[in-house]
């Protein structure tokens, strides 16, 4: 079955109703994005745990229907819901594909360095005696193609050698991504602290994936640990509030790195965490920060 694609301007403070009407009037799915995205125009925004929700100064709204609904009916219903003046619809057909397939074509082997690979499970290994992650996209943040990722991947397989049978903390670990490099990279022990039990479970998946022992729980007492190497990929006001606990979760000596902030928010968390760390900018990539630097 083929499907329509319904595509409207709206204002910013009408898009989240409207796209909450459209769904209870039948729309399969509602994409709210800047209208102003891939121009000069382009206002980048970061859902981030305590952070003032925003919304774009140009909103484009797109609903994807069934080839058989009416359009402008469904759209007329869902704005009068939302007590919104009906806009001008912009309709095009959506092949019926198969998604699975076309999704997979967008995930090729990433190469974090010389030595380390990320290797979707459908593809060869690229280059056959590197250290190659098996991991696929699935519910867990974390497949190493967000400058986040891999600049943390990228610390660890420059410098963990530095630290002999180490262990390692994944605070926020996601996938597990940073935790099974770090084992597949010569770690004594890894453990993956993650508060949505779903990324336990995928971090578990992926660690049985890749033949490593990796200890996860979704609860930061589980495991008493003084790490030598602890890794926090998350967003940056949430890193400020972990500053005490990352500190106590690290032995005197032991490495810590820092990434999910931006480069104008590097300085701050530098400050914060500087009565327990001694805090570096190790590299920068697309807008985005790592920190790394020894506890004191």
């Amino acid at each position: 079955m083929d499907y329509r694609s319904v595509t409207c301007a709206v204002r910013d403070e009408d898009a989240e109703n409207l796209g909450d009407a459209l769904l209870e009037a039948g729309a399969l799915s509602v994409d709210i994005a800047d209208a102003d995205a891939g121009t000069t125009h382009e206002q980048p925004i970061f859902g981030e745990p305590g952070a003032t929700p925003l919304m774009w100064n140009s909103v484009r709204l797109t609903a994807l229907i069934p080839s058989g609904t009416d359009a402008h009916t469904l759209f007329a219903t869902a704005c009068a819901a939302a007590c919104i003046a009906l806009p001008a619809l912009s309709v095009t057909t959506v092949e019926n594909v198969d998604w699975v397939l076309r999704n997979r074509d967008q995930f090729q082997p990433i190469c974090i360095t010389d030595r380390l690979w990320i290797v979707p499970t459908w593809h060869d290994a690229p280059v056959r005696d590197a250290v190659n992650l098996r991991l696929d996209p699935g519910t867990a943040f974390g497949t190493g193609s967000h400058p986040t990722t891999r600049m943390c991947l990228q610390w660890l397989s420059e410098n963990l050698g530095r630290f002999p049978a180490a262990t390692v903390l994944d605070y926020g670990c996601g996938s597990g991504i940073l935790a099974i490099a770090a084992m597949k990279l010569g770690a004594a022990a890894a453990i993956g602290i993650d508060i949505d039990e779903a990324a336990v479970a995928a971090a578990r998946r992926n660690a049985s994936q890749n033949d490593v022992e990796l200890m996860v729980s979704s609860a930061e007492k589980a495991f008493p640990v003084s790490a030598d190497v602890t890794l926090a990929n998350i967003l940056a006001n949430p890193l400020k509030a972990l500053a005490p606990l990352l500190a106590a979760k690290t032995r005197t000596g032991g490495a810590l790195i820092l990434a999910g902030l931006l480069d104008s928010q590097a300085a701050e968390l530098i400050g914060i965490y500087a009565p327990w760390f001694a805090l570096e900018r190790y590299r920068s990539e697309e807008g985005w920060t790592c920190l790394a630097g020894r506890r004191c």
